[in-house]
């Protein structure tokens, strides 16, 4: 009989094999899914022979991922922020990249003052759902103009209890809020990608994500300029638009914004030291 870790191992080889990155790590999350067992656990049982039963239990989630599914689709979930948000074809699968941006506004903005925050393009609602959950004092809504993405949102923010937090609205951009709707910040982490970056991306991505949460017009720029066009009339004074965009594109989109009438364009870079986020801050308007 095959131990634990010989079929981490096994497993571990046969996705490198397939061109899965991090193939030891996947290995253990889905060996950990197929019998229940968190990670730590996995650890303290290496030396455990398991069952034909236990095995047949495994193998179903490894050739998936060895056709290059999600391991966030496999396991259903992904870690987000400190929450843990339910993960499928709906949505785009939240990245690393989207956490440090909510990182970032978190740290820039005040907590006890009740912003009005809008999350436009929510996905699996990860934005909206990580400022809800660590801003108990902020109003937010959260928008997307795809009813299956809109309706997992809905899901994750019924599964960690902050249903009651978030409004969910539908509709494409700005056209999901009220009319005469104003906030403090407007986030998004819209299509950023042109078509032939898409089809060069891994398999993950270009096979499993949904086409419209990656794909823009204008080499990925038309959905980025049509919220820079818009958020300053849906902005209070003195309000922030914070925008996720491809490492290429600040040149195009500061010289944009500026043109649009934005004075105050800011480039922060991500983790990996990459231009990443585009913040936009709005005139004050002075007291009449």
């Amino acid at each position: 009989m095959l131990t634990l870790l010989e079929v981490i191992k096994r497993t571990a080889e046969f996705l490198e094999g397939r061109g899965v990155e991090n193939a030891r790590l996947n290995a253990e999350h889905l060996v950990g899914q197929a019998l229940g067992l968190k990670r730590m656990q996995l650890y303290l049982q290496f030396e455990k022979p398991l069952s034909d039963a236990e095995l047949e239990r495994i193998r179903p989630l490894v050739r998936r991922r060895g056709l290059r599914e999600p391991l966030q689709h496999i396991v259903g979930e992904v870690e987000f922020a400190g929450l843990r948000l339910r993960s499928d074809r709906r949505a785009l699968v939240p990245r690393p990249e989207t956490e440090y941006l909510t990182e970032i506004l978190l740290s820039r903005l005040p907590e006890t003052l009740p912003l009005r925050v809008a999350d436009l393009g929510t996905g699996t609602g990860a934005i909206a759902l990580a400022l809800a959950a660590a801003r108990p004092a902020w109003a937010i809504t959260a928008s997307d103009l795809s009813a299956d993405a809109l309706a997992l949102a809905r899901e994750n923010a019924a599964a960690i209890g902050l249903a009651e937090r978030v409004n969910f609205a539908a509709g494409s951009w700005f056209d999901a809020l009220l009319e005469g709707e104003r906030f403090d910040l407007i986030v998004s982490n819209p299509p950023y990608l042109a078509a032939r970056e898409v089809a060069a991306a891994a398999p993950e991505v270009r096979e499993h994500d949904p086409r419209m949460a990656l794909v823009s017009d204008e080499e990925g720029l038309a959905d980025l300029r049509r919220l820079i066009a818009g958020a300053a009339a849906r902005l209070n004074s003195g309000g922030l638009l914070a925008l996720e965009t491809g490492p290429e594109q600040h040149g195009a989109l500061t010289e944009f914004a500026r043109a649009a009438g934005w004075a105050d364009v800011e480039s922060l870079r991500d983790l990996a030291g990459r231009e990443r986020y585009l913040l936009l801050h709005a005139a004050v308007i002075p007291p009449a």
